[in-house]
């Protein structure tokens, strides 16, 4: 009887055991979904946008950034940390949908596509935008301060190479970027996968590197701001920013052509609150936060609503939102593919090691 009283007793407590166990993991399983996992570039969100998003929701975000595309994909490749959105760029959007590293959106679940300026949409890196929705858009160009170099002398970047600007420029550090300057300056596409124009381009930045002051990253910014340089080579954001800071810097897109750049958010496979992500897609397209945002950033929004709302001395520069006719002069990155990408870095760090 003792025995069977003890059985009995014994499955109670397993029964206790396990429900405690399935109430505890269930818990757990329901707080994971109000939270969601950002992936973004650093400084690239007006902080009191996230605190609105977290208390209009009810999500606690957790945040991480990155310092360039390749980073953020070998991380979300290895697949250890569950991000629900991330913010890449138009060629490794492109990488990311051929490795599969991307769900494809559910576009009755997204409201505000709409408020986009048709030009953003559709475009040859996520056509129909299956994958991704525009968060930001931009150029590459050049910085000057008029106190040290007359604004006719930089209009080209064939102007960089001038002997008076002697360890005077500060460059993005970017493989694309650099290498991609140095192309357009010799007449060819950005996205060239010709060597022998490859390796003109990097024999011409050879040629540069007497000039070259320094390569870095975000601190770009606050060494222009404070005259450390007469000249940079940037993204128009952080040109933004600069001249925010300093009323004698300027922004040029040379004539002959640069960089046109998209950053989209999407959805990595790797998420596990796609509901939040949803919600955030949807809280970003909302024309006043899309215009705070870029009041904060400084880069040009996609959205059209959120354009008409900005002040005209923002929505009206054509150094950060250019005409059509500029932007016809332009060329988006394209995924190189890992032999062309690889060369392509290969030959930017060789131009790093031996600047002179």
């Amino acid at each position: 009887m003792r025995k069977l009283q003890s059985f009995i007793i014994g499955v109670v407590a397993i029964i206790l055991l396990l429900t405690f166990v399935v109430v505890r993991l269930n818990h757990s399983s329901n707080a994971g979904s109000k939270v969601l996992n950002i992936y973004n570039w650093g400084d690239y969100i007006d902080p009191d946008l996230i605190k609105q998003f977290e208390k209009e929701y009810g999500y606690k975000v957790n945040y991480e950034t990155f310092d360039s595309n390749e980073a953020m994909e070998a991380k979300i490749k290895q697949g250890g940390t569950a991000y629900d959105i991330a913010i890449p760029s138009e060629y490794m959007i492109q990488k990311m949908k051929k490795e599969k590293l991307l769900l494809p959106l559910d576009h009755t679940k997204i409201h505000g596509l709409e408020n986009i300026d048709s030009r953003f949409l559709d475009l040859d890196f996520d056509k129909n935008n299956q994958y991704s929705i525009p968060y930001f858009w931009g150029t590459l160009g050049i910085v000057y301060n008029d106190k040290f170099v007359s604004g006719d002398k930089i209009k080209h970047w064939e102007d960089l190479w001038r002997p008076e600007l002697k360890n005077n420029i500060m460059l993005i550090d970017g493989a694309r970027e650099v290498m991609g300057l140095s192309l357009t300056t010799l007449g060819y596409s950005i996205n060239s996968k010709k060597m022998p124009q490859l390796n003109q381009a990097i024999n011409k930045l050879s040629s540069l590197t007497p000039n070259v002051k320094a390569i870095v990253a975000d601190e770009i910014k606050m060494y222009m701001a404070n005259e450390e340089s007469a000249v940079a080579v940037t993204f128009s954001g952080e040109a933004a920013d600069m001249m925010a800071e300093n009323k004698h810097l300027h922004y040029v897109i040379p004539p002959e052509g640069s960089n046109l750049w998209f950053d989209n958010i999407v959805i990595p496979k790797t998420s596990k609150n796609k509901t939040g992500a949803y919600d955030f897609i949807n809280f970003m397209l909302k024309p006043e936060n899309a215009k705070q945002n870029a009041e904060y950033i400084g880069y040009s929004t996609p959205n059209k609503k959120a354009l008409a709302m900005l002040p005209k001395s923002i929505s009206s520069d054509k150094q950060f939102y250019p005409d059509d006719e500029t932007i016809s002069h332009l060329e988006v990155y394209k995924d190189l593919g890992p032999k062309y990408l690889g060369i392509y870095n290969d030959l930017y760090l060789e131009f790093k090691m031996y600047r002179k």
